[in-house]
């Protein structure tokens, strides 16, 4: 046996099934809903106008499709731990070296982002400088990752439930005055096609929009990473791929019809929740306050799962050889403490960053994060077309197909490309364009090289390969 034999286990440390499906089930739901409905919609509905529902439900059939696609591949490689392994199984371990790390880039940009946010909110509350509330919230939300993923479960399935109740009150709400229920004259759908029209900025606006929309929409997949930590992760990952349509329909398209019924278009200002002027509108009392605690919800649960995912695909990098091995030690409520911990020094220094150098340093992290998830959504569809394709020559069907293969997976990819390629054309998001594919870029080298290195240490490839066989 080398030195190398006998520093790696043959097996890494397992994580816990504590998470019951209450958890999932909120932690699916939560996962679509963010700070991006909320707030991040006012611009989507000024750039397209009401043609921005065509936006919306544009964007969540793409979602649909890959999330039907990460369900085929969980129910027949329920041994897979984390969603961004299935470009390893996929494409090679290059892909899951890439993968992996982008989206660990992508979430832990995002914890920085969303602690700074929630501080924002905090700061009207009460008087302390904005830097000393995040770090605050970081401190908190560490110590919740710490604590178990049942911890983690318990602070996710209260607060989605909050913004899901939420949602469902103000749709009731303004259903109420739209269809005349209440005192005062029925808008009825009238606002949808006064003020310019349905597309008042033209059918090719509306397309555009779905650039800003899809990133709106990013956490749906968090489900197929903390279903591994449940007690049937298949049967969770399928549910969430058959019913994530009805919820995009109801959160997205649902409460965006309502702002539209109850408000005209170009009233909404962007940057401004346009639920709070509707609830104005309905002469809700506290409005803005009541919207401002929803928000800071939505954040605080963001922000929780950006710690979640950031500390388990860690883990999995790991365990897999392209993460230092002392991250896979957990501790005895079996929980990456250290991989929690390193995602927690990240983000504290995102928050430093972002108080001391926002125009520059944080503007940088920001923007070679930005279109980073299309990338990692794009090679999970590659991936699955290519399992698909093999499990097929084996005579070994899917249990969960994907619907219509291969045509809705080539639809998914040909979606994706238009995204990068508006992206790259829009001068709003050209910067964001490029300096993301520099990120691309820098992990596919990283990736070369530690391909190259492993090469140089034949006992060092022949452990990881023997434990590529046991995980798969």
């Amino acid at each position: 046996m080398t030195e190398h034999q006998a520093a790696l286990p043959a097996e890494p440390p397992t994580l816990s099934q504590s998470l019951r499906q209450r958890h999932i089930t909120m932690i699916a739901i939560g996962g679509i809903i963010g700070a991006g409905l909320f707030v991040g919609s006012s611009a989507a509905i000024t750039a397209a106008g009401p043609a921005i529902l065509v936006t919306y439900a544009l964007t969540g059939f793409l979602m649909l499709l890959i999330m039907r696609m990460l369900g085929e591949m969980a129910v027949g490689m329920p041994q897979v731990r984390s969603f961004t392994e299935f470009a390893r199984v996929g494409l090679g371990d290059w892909a899951g070296f890439t993968v992996g790390w982008l989206y660990w880039f992508f979430w832990v940009v995002v914890v920085p982002v969303e602690a700074i946010a929630g501080a924002v909110i905090i700061e009207g509350w009460i008087a302390l400088p904005t830097w000393q509330i995040g770090v605050v919230l970081m401190a908190i939300m560490t110590a919740v990752n710490l604590l178990s993923a049942r911890a983690y479960g318990e602070f996710e399935f209260w607060f989605s439930s909050i913004k899901v109740s939420a949602i469902i009150a103000f749709i009731l709400a303004a259903a109420a005055h739209a269809f005349g229920l209440t005192a005062g004259p029925a808008p009825g759908f009238s606002n949808l096609f006064a003020h310019g029209g349905f597309a008042p900025n033209g059918a090719l606006a509306a397309l555009a929009a779905v650039t800003t929309v899809i990133f709106s929409m990013v956490g749906a997949e968090i489900v197929a990473i903390a279903a591994v930590e449940s007690a049937e992760p298949a049967r969770a990952v399928a549910r969430m791929s058959s019913s994530v349509v009805l919820r995009i329909l109801l959160f997205y398209v649902g409460s965006i019809l309502m702002v539209l019924c109850v408000i005209p278009w170009n009233a909404v200002v962007p940057g401004e929740s346009p639920f709070t002027l509707a609830l104005d509108t309905l002469n809700i009392p506290y409005a803005s306050t009541i919207m401002s605690c929803i928000i800071l919800t939505a954040v605080l649960s963001c922000l929780n799962s950006a710690f979640y995912v950031c500390s388990r695909v860690l883990f999995v990098l790991a365990g897999k050889g392209d993460a230092p091995r002392w991250l896979v030690q957990t501790n005895r409520r079996q929980v990456p403490s250290r991989s929690v911990m390193l995602a927690s020094v990240a983000g504290f220094a995102g928050v430093i960053a972002a108080i001391l150098s926002p125009s520059r340093v944080f503007a940088f992290l920001l923007n070679a994060s930005g279109t980073l998830i299309v990338y990692i959504y794009l090679a999970i569809t590659v991936s699955q077309i290519r399992l698909r394709r093999q499990s097929e020559r084996a005579g070994q069907p899917p249990a969960l197909p994907m619907w219509l293969f291969p045509w809705l997976s080539y639809v998914a990819i040909a979606g994706m490309l238009a995204v990068i390629i508006a992206m790259a054309l829009t001068p709003a998001r050209t910067v964001e364009f490029w300096t993301s594919a520099v990120s691309v870029a820098v992990a596919l080298v990283a990736s070369a090289i530690v391909r190259h290195s492993r090469l140089q240490k034949p006992g060092r490839l022949q452990v990881r390969q023997s434990g590529s066989d046991i995980d798969r």
